[in-house]
């Protein structure tokens, strides 16, 4: 509050109250030099009594001025209803925001503390959007809120953005050099590296050169080194086993092992299924099954597949079999015998046969982990289904998407489409029907 007090008179001016001219409505005043409460400086509105005063602060120095409104004037002041409901809308919007803003806030802590000490990572994009929006509301409105990194880092990824404007790195001319390899090149020369393991890089120079592409043996190295592929003498000490496989694709077969547990009259029993795959064609002989795979049944088998007649390893050399002690030395002498050598695989090692692993993933995941069986019986009935619709009516993404043995119904455009079901419905096979 501001009070009036009396003043000497100074240029005949009243000083038992501040001048009240009849012709002035606002008094400026001013404190002066000694101290003294107000000196009056100038007026120019008219006065009439029983106007209310008006007192305004901040010009410059201390200067207050004292305006007098008549009771007309105020009434003038008196909001009409529009104005009263956009008031009203606005502090109602504003409320809302603010209560957005605080549930913002309070998912944002939720956040950080779930995430407690580890470091949100952002990306360029997310830093550069970050950064014009943390700049437009300053440093002091971001203390406020409730952020994922500080404002100086916001500020600072600011600055970043204004140095990137004025680098003029754009306008750099690239300094010149030589020319990367085409990729298409590099992976030619890969391919020719892997699939030829004696090759060294004159001989893929040399292929290059015939298929039109001329590059020099260093850069073959280098390419091949960059790669991690070795130089021929220790690409061929180093065969994959994919490689060895495919070489002798016409004499090797797989042989293997797995386990159902089935109902017999003495309770749960298991019984051992044993295959052989022809790994070229992907196809698979149920040799048999048994509840006790002894030395007797094991020879019995070996002798079965190696009949000249019929015996599905007749013209094979190669047999691939784990170290399982069902494969006894008296099976694997009958094999030998037979012109059959068996290649026992390094122990815990089941991709080596991986082929022959991926057909019991199917059999089980497809046919026998959905059904309980009762008797052997219904277990051969079971594999013996499997095995038919696995031969002539499933595609198998190792041959292309092919099936190993289709039929004449296959690939044909025309005519109603029927399906064939098998065991119940389990194994399904869509085809046209026959004209």
């Amino acid at each position: 509050m501001v009070r009036l007090l009396r003043h000497r008179q100074t240029k005949g001016l009243a000083t038992d109250r501040p001048y009240l001219n009849h012709r002035a409505t606002s008094l400026l005043y001013q404190p002066n030099r000694n101290n003294l409460p107000f000196q009056v400086l100038r007026s120019d509105r008219i006065l009439a009594f029983g106007r209310l005063p008006v007192l305004t602060f901040g010009n410059p120095g201390n200067m207050v001025k004292v305006s007098y409104f008549t009771s007309e004037q105020i009434m003038s002041f008196v909001l009409q209803p529009w104005q009263v409901v956009f008031v009203a809308l606005s502090a109602w919007v504003n409320q809302r925001q603010q209560q957005i803003i605080e549930f913002q806030n309070a998912e944002i802590e939720a956040l950080l503390k779930k995430l407690g000490k580890k470091r949100v990572l952002l990306t360029d994009d997310q830093r550069r959007l970050l950064a014009v929006k943390g700049k437009a509301l300053g440093r002091k409105a971001l203390m406020e809120l409730t952020t994922i990194v500080t404002p100086d880092t916001i500020l600072r990824w600011h600055r970043d953005l204004v140095a990137k404007k004025w680098d003029y790195s754009d306008r750099r001319r690239k300094k010149p050099g030589r020319p990367r390899v085409r990729q298409v090149i590099v992976d030619l020369v890969l391919r020719l590296a892997k699939d030829n393991l004696t090759w060294g890089f004159d001989r893929i120079q040399g292929a290059l050169a015939n298929v039109g592409y001329h590059i020099c043996d260093t850069t073959i190295g280098n390419i091949l080194k960059a790669h991690g592929v070795q130089p021929a003498p220790d690409r061929q000490r180093t065969g994959s086993w994919s490689t060895f496989l495919k070489a002798h694709w016409e004499v090797l077969a797989a042989i293997d092992l797995t386990t159902i547990e089935v109902w017999t009259k003495g309770g749960l029993v298991t019984f051992y299924l044993l295959f052989v795959m022809e790994l070229k064609t992907r196809r698979v002989h149920f040799v048999g099954c048994t509840a006790n795979p002894h030395e007797a049944w094991m020879k019995q088998t070996a002798r079965e597949l190696t009949n000249f007649e019929d015996g599905f390893l007749t013209g094979k050399r190669y047999l691939l079999m784990d170290r399982d002690t069902k494969f006894c030395k008296a099976f694997r002498d009958i094999l030998r015998g037979e012109g059959v050598d068996s290649v026992r695989l390094p122990p815990q090692s089941p991709n080596l046969n991986a082929h022959i692993e991926r057909f019991f993933g199917s059999l089980k995941s497809e046919c026998l982990d959905k059904m309980i069986f009762f008797g052997q019986r219904s277990l051969q009935n079971a594999v013996r289904q499997f095995l038919a619709h696995y031969h002539g009516e499933r595609n198998h993404q190792g041959l292309s998407n092919k099936i190993i043995e289709p039929r004449e119904e296959v690939g044909q455009d025309h005519g109603e489409i029927e399906f064939r079901n098998r065991l119940g419905g389990l194994l399904r096979y869509y085809h046209r029907k026959a004209a």
